[in-house]
């Protein structure tokens, strides 16, 4: 069974058609089996979206001292954004503040930022829902993060349940949760999600026709 792939599929065209489990399906063809955290960080502003964009990293550091400048690095990231970049916020699932809100919201979207994945906490929610922002996170905490929580570098290599997030590899984030695509396979694993999201819905097609499941997995060796 073929599918017609594009010869180039875009972000925009992947945020159509593509979802989490489809790319950690094609990751795993590709053998690359641990890409998705396995940790509670969900949708806490628009559950139905799927966020598709580029890794734009900050590492985060919790504080307990007067910080002399504060939020200086990440505002050098938000301004740092590009368009499709999402920013990754690796804060190793601290709770001592809301590092993302409101301002930095409007900030980084006015670059072209199209959501912030949190392994941590955010605030200002209702505020962000508003905007149209997707924000996934660990949770709400109303604290600001002036000499609570500070980033101590930007646009490197950081991890998430051990899982590394590279600035510029392709993230996805829904529902059902995160996984980055390393540059070095996007484009294969890409096109396989493309085909699969494809031959998924000739099999739905057939069960509703009446196919049992087993004849549809002989028949198109797709689940």
């Amino acid at each position: 069974m073929t599918t017609d792939v594009p010869e180039v599929i875009t972000i925009a065209m992947m945020r159509q058609v593509l979802s989490v489990p489809l790319l950690c399906d094609a990751l795993d063809a590709a053998g690359f089996p641990r890409q998705s955290p396995r940790l509670p960080i969900l949708p806490v502003t628009l559950p139905e979206v799927t966020l598709i964009g580029r890794c734009r990293t900050t590492l985060w550091a919790d504080m307990a001292h007067v910080d002399a400048r504060p939020y200086e690095l990440e505002l050098q990231a938000v301004d740092s954004c590009e368009p499709d970049d999402v920013l990754i916020c690796a804060a190793a699932g601290s709770c001592r503040s809301g590092i993302w809100g409101e301002l930095l919201t409007t900030a980084s979207k006015n670059r072209g930022c199209v959501g912030v994945i949190v392994d941590g906490h955010v605030r200002d929610i209702s505020r962000m829902r508003q905007m149209g922002f997707p924000v996934f996170a660990r949770g709400a905490n109303p604290y600001d993060s002036r000499d609570r929580q500070r980033v101590i570098d930007v646009n490197v290599r950081v991890e998430i349940d051990g899982i590394g997030f590279c600035p510029g590899d392709l993230v996805a984030a829904d529902e059902d949760g995160i996984v980055v695509v390393p540059q070095a396979v996007e484009r294969d694993v890409v096109r396989a999600a493309w085909m699969k999201a494809h031959a998924e819905n000739r099999v739905r097609d057939a069960i509703r026709g009446g196919m049992s499941a087993v004849q549809a997995f002989d028949t198109f060796g797709v689940l």
